[in-house]
């Protein structure tokens, strides 16, 4: 009821807003004043802003769209280039998530062999972080200059990002106890107090699909434990989610292509400077600006295009 009345009154909001800059356009083609015609070309500026926001909320129709996100990074193709760009895309998703104020919470991470990062789970919470996020899915392409190359040759690397939807306690999820092995083992990482000294990480694994979840964000095993069992969840209901859209394709005869190999965008550093979405299109010249998290126009033209029928 709360988030529905949030919506009703930012409609409402918005169409007196749309009341007063026509007022405000009569007024002005009356007096033909030039400080008023500025005045309102700014108020312009910031109700379309508004309005494009309004736009994509009304684009998250998906079952899972309103709640939380769940991102799951994974480094490819390239040793040790791939685990940097891997901490390099979980500092852009995280400086993302804080530019709109969403909370995000590091449920697993694996640190690389020399540097960056090997794999990474994290969980972004507010409303309609899943909405926003799932046009992220997939393969991210890197070509740069590698630091890691004593010989400054030019490399590509690959990462992938999974999002899931995290299962909300309204939302069941069938799991049989005796299908888990659960195993504990002393949390990685810097150390401090507690962590490495007591066996507080845990992993899950599912024994009838073979998924395994892992969590030692936290002190607690307790805690580690309900935070794997909630990626346990969120990864059985994203299997469910993809059976039934293959069944929808072969009934369809299409082929869904689901594999590694796809890249979604490619973050090009060198010989040029620029990120390219390959799904719609959209580039932009600023890569360093989006590696801080300014991804909005990838995610607005997918779900745009999503809209419009041509993604399924």
């Amino acid at each position: 009821m709360s988030a529905l009345k949030e919506r009703v009154a930012s409609f409402t909001s918005l169409y007196a807003a749309f009341e007063d800059l026509q007022v405000m356009l009569e007024l002005g083609e009356e007096e033909d004043d030039q400080s008023l015609a500025e005045d309102l070309l700014k108020d312009i500026r910031e109700f379309k802003k508004r309005l494009e926001d309004m736009e994509l909320q009304v684009l998250l129709s998906g079952p899972y769209d309103r709640g939380n996100a769940i991102l799951a990074l994974h480094a490819g193709a390239g040793g040790t280039e791939a685990q940097d760009w891997v901490e390099m895309l979980l500092r852009m998703y995280t400086r993302w998530a804080e530019d709109h104020g969403y909370k995000t919470t590091m449920a697993d991470l694996l640190p690389g062999d020399e540097a960056g990062v090997k794999s990474a789970t994290l969980i972004v919470s507010g409303p309609n972080a899943f909405g926003y996020l799932r046009p992220e899915k997939g393969v991210h392409r890197l070509v740069r200059i590698s630091p890691f190359d004593a010989a400054g040759r030019r490399h590509t690397s690959f990462a992938s990002v999974d999002v899931l939807p995290e299962v909300q306690d309204n939302i069941d999820v069938d799991i049989d106890p005796e299908d888990l092995k659960i195993d504990t083992y002393r949390s990685g990482g810097a150390g401090g107090q507690h962590v490495n000294k007591t066996d507080s990480a845990v992993r899950i694994t599912h024994l009838p699909t073979g998924i395994v979840v892992q969590c030692q964000s936290e002190r607690s095993q307790i805690s580690n434990r309900n935070t794997a069992m909630k990626l346990l969840k969120a990864r059985l209901l994203d299997r469910e989610m993809k059976k039934k859209e293959e069944e929808l394709a072969a009934m369809r005869g299409e082929q869904m292509d689901i594999a590694w190999g796809s890249q979604i965008r490619s973050y090009v550093f060198h010989p040029y400077s620029l990120v390219k979405d390959h799904r719609t299109g959209v580039e932009m010249g600023n890569v360093n600006g989006v590696m801080d998290g300014d991804i909005d126009q990838f995610i607005s033209a997918y779900l745009r295009e999503t809209a419009r029928g041509k993604y399924k």
